[in-house]
């Protein structure tokens, strides 16, 4: 994302900027290890607050971070389901579950192989 001035993991998000509410929401998505999901979210949340209030500053908008972190195998958080409640249209967590497993087995046949 352009900022003005140097932000710390400024890596790239989804950015959903809605005009008329003047909301911006900021998906970031990230599988972890299976034991790591809750360190990996709580990470994401306390670093990512600089370009979280960057936007704000500079878009003059309400924004709000939600980290989507998916264990390797499946795993999610405790609070996974309200962040994303947070997030406008018809999401499902099996899908979102399915989407990591297929992702790490590739990776791994690709390693493997």
């Amino acid at each position: 994302m352009q900022t003005l001035r140097t932000i710390p993991n400024n890596k790239p998000f989804i950015v959903i900027r809605e005009n008329k509410k003047r909301t911006c929401t900021l998906k970031h998505v990230a599988i972890s290890g299976d034991r790591s999901v809750i360190k990996t979210e709580a990470e994401k949340i306390f670093k990512n607050k600089g370009p979280t209030t960057e936007i704000q500053r500079i878009w003059n908008v309400t924004t709000k971070l939600v980290p989507e972190t998916t264990g390797a195998t499946g795993s999610i958080s405790k609070y996974f389901r309200k962040y994303l409640s947070n997030i406008e249209g018809k999401h499902e967590i099996k899908e979102l579950q399915k989407t990591a497993i297929i992702d790490i087995a590739h990776i791994l046949w690709k390693v493997l192989m």
